[in-house]
């Protein structure tokens, strides 16, 4: 289930909000400027799924987030726990970065923890399959799958360098928990 927890920027262990609330989730996100919304699947998409019977089955929403923002380009990124290379994926966004476009992903199945850091707070999402979160670009944040990782996910590009981190160069990443996932993530 969807979950965000929000901390002080200086107080890792004691959540000022913990919620499972998908309507409060987005409405808290709102405030600082991040989508964040649940679609379905026009579909079951069966697991294997090729990319286009991926877009098929979310095609409505996709092709309304492109035209509401503009994006030139869509994929579908899948990593799974027995990737050889996890360690690898997985360390290249856990410090604190930000992107020059928004970063945009819809989890179609899986998930993952994004830690947004705004101003004093700590806001940590994490995403299940159908949570769509929209992070503004120069949103200083940090992205964890977890030790064993196992998400597929629609990402939104505008530019082909758009998803480059940029490093903030802080320990802030390292003050938080690391994700892992809950069983019914």
């Amino acid at each position: 289930m969807s979950r965000l927890r929000i901390y002080d920027h200086n107080e890792p262990t004691s959540p000022l909000l913990d919620t499972q609330d998908g309507a409060l989730i987005a409405a808290e996100l709102e405030k600082i400027g991040v989508t964040f919304e649940r679609w379905q699947a026009a579909h079951e998409v069966a697991p294997g799924a090729s990319q286009d019977e991926v877009f098929a089955a979310y095609r409505s929403d996709i092709d309304r987030l492109v035209a509401q923002r503009g994006f030139k380009s869509v994929d579908v990124a899948s990593i799974a726990p027995d990737n050889p290379n996890r360690a690898e994926l997985r360390k290249k966004f856990l410090d604190e970065h930000f992107h020059k476009e928004d970063e945009v992903r819809f989890f179609v199945a899986g998930s993952g923890l994004f830690t947004l850091h705004v101003d004093d707070k700590v806001y940590e999402i994490e995403c299940v399959k159908n949570d769509l979160i929209a992070v503004p670009d120069g949103t200083t944040h940090w992205f964890d799958m977890g030790d064993e990782p196992s998400f597929v996910a629609i990402r939104f590009f505008t530019e082909p360098d758009g998803w480059v981190g940029h490093f903030t160069g802080t320990d802030i990443a390292q003050k938080f928990p690391r994700y892992v996932p809950t069983k019914a993530s």
